[in-house]
């Protein structure tokens, strides 16, 4: 096993891809040679490693090998040749307590560079996973070793950060549980969402291309701030399934389940109901929110729910409907007789009420103390289809600028959308609140002409991304980092 916190790298694959001066000026970000701000808390201080000492530590380590690799994998039907996590998808469950350590070793056996963000955890900021700002990226034939505390409970994943790679079969769920918070439930079932193109005849690169050069989208541009992503795909999944093959859950009558939903979708948001229940609503991006019941939920890119339901006897669909396009995944839960539905079933819940973020409540032990901003930034998002150039404040990603934040302070980030497009905004390294007492999270869907308010303390040092968790927007240039300085 290579030495924990080092990068372990090939010697002709360094010389291969120019990294053998790979350090601090790499992990700073600056890839164009550009000027940086003087006096960043940059992922190599020691006050990253300080404050990884102060997280609580149980001392049990979980070893989680991770190889990122070719496959061909079986959507239930059609056979994909794309890139997974160990030949899974979606890659094995990784499963720990709050307080354990996680050493992850990512053996890459891609033919291109990559790298894993651990999407929701708070964590020291030289394991966040982003390429030219927190590491190197790990090459082909390369390995990293990911170790870090998990302080954050709740449901989480994990996926590359480089190119448009997520929209392949690189991501795996990644659970965090508190032992002090009550199991009062009797089945605890994963619920992973995905947009499939990779593989079908054309790569997610291919389709970025045809964004770029005006295709995919254009047609879709009249009902544009109804459809929650740009591109119509061939399949959507539920754990790596078409609809025509479901995953399927047993129960029995009476039993209490939590379903953990995680969108791992590039493009496409869900609306999820399940047929004959009704959803309570427990958490959202992994912190409690005070119950709510509703039937159905819209779910972003990037975002988790946590919901409850007390199970019916009978054979009943989980749907998840591509918001504003056609088509969507289906599950089946089974806790007695019964057909199983078409394939087309459409359960009357998906027309009912809806959770939005203005009925969701964050748990008094989780909410933000109150408390007035030291610094707000505005981050107005912009862009559109033509040419499919997207930016934060009218400009793409610049590496060689920073949205300034010193520890200790309380931040807060104001999205609005000037765009026609949803945008999921992701922030690394930290958990936001909506408002007073909204829910606590790390993704927010910003519509199209909205304004959302983000408030969060600055308590974990170092660079850390902000971006639109559109796989291609981000990749199109709308993000940002946010840079602590000393």
């Amino acid at each position: 096993m290579p030495p924990v916190g080092r990068n372990v790298i090939a010697r002709r694959t360094v010389v291969r891809a120019g990294l053998a001066a790979a350090g601090t000026g790499l992990l700073a970000g600056c890839t164009s040679g550009a000027d940086l701000p003087a006096g960043l808390v940059l992922p190599t201080d020691p006050s990253v490693s300080l404050a990884e000492a102060r997280r609580p530590a149980s001392g049990v380590v979980r070893a989680y090998p991770v190889s990122a690799q070719v496959d061909t994998v079986d959507l239930g039907g059609p056979a994909v040749t794309t890139w997974t996590y160990g030949g899974q998808l979606p890659g094995r469950e990784l499963r720990v307590r709050v307080g354990d350590t996680v050493e992850a070793v990512l053996a890459n056996r891609l033919p291109v560079e990559t790298s894993i963000h651990w999407h929701g955890l708070a964590l020291r900021n030289d394991m966040d996973g982003a390429p030219m700002l927190t590491q190197p990226a790990v090459p082909p034939g390369g390995t990293f070793t990911y170790r870090f505390v998990a302080a954050t409970p709740g449901t989480h994943w994990l996926h590359p950060h480089s190119g448009t790679q997520l929209d392949r079969g690189l991501y795996a769920p990644l659970i965090v549980e508190d032992p002090a918070e009550p199991g009062d439930y009797d089945q605890d079932w994963l619920v992973l969402l995905d947009d499939w193109v990779d593989g079908t005849g054309r790569t997610p690169d291919d389709v970025l291309a045809d964004l770029r050069a005006g295709g995919d989208h254009m047609a879709g541009m009249s009902r544009a701030a109804g459809r929650g992503g740009d591109v119509d795909y061939p399949y959507y999944l539920i754990n790596g399934r078409i609809a025509e093959a479901p995953v399927g859950w047993t129960g029995t009558p009476g039993q209490r389940a939590r379903i953990r939903l995680v969108n791992a979708a590039s493009d496409t948001a869900f609306r999820v109901a399940i047929g004959g229940h009704r959803l309570r609503v427990t958490h959202t991006d992994g912190f409690p929110v005070r119950p709510v019941d509703a039937d159905a939920l819209l779910i972003g890119m990037g975002e988790r729910y946590d919901v409850m339901i007390t199970l019916a006897d009978g054979v009943f669909p989980l749907v998840a409907l591509a918001e504003g396009k056609a088509g969507g995944a289906l599950g089946l839960i089974r806790t007695g007789a019964g057909e199983p539905p078409l394939t087309t079933v459409r359960p009357a819940e998906l027309d009912g009420a809806l959770t939005g973020y203005p009925s969701l409540v964050a748990e008094s032990r989780v909410r933000l103390p109150a408390r007035t901003p030291d610094v707000e930034h505005r981050l107005d998002l912009t862009g559109g289809m033509m040419g499919y150039r997207w930016g934060i404040n009218g400009a793409p990603l610049d590496m060689s600028q920073r949205l300034p934040v010193r520890q200790g302070q309380r931040m807060r980030i104001v999205f609005t959308n000037h765009t026609m497009m949803w945008h999921p905004m992701h922030v690394h390294g930290h958990t936001f609140q909506l408002g007073n007492s909204g829910p606590r999270k790390d993704t927010v869907i910003v519509l199209p002409g909205r304004k959302v308010a983000c408030d969060l303390d600055a308590d974990n040092p170092g660079q850390w991304m902000i971006h639109c968790h559109n796989t291609y927007h981000s990749e199109a240039g709308m993000a940002t980092v946010l840079g602590y300085r000393s």
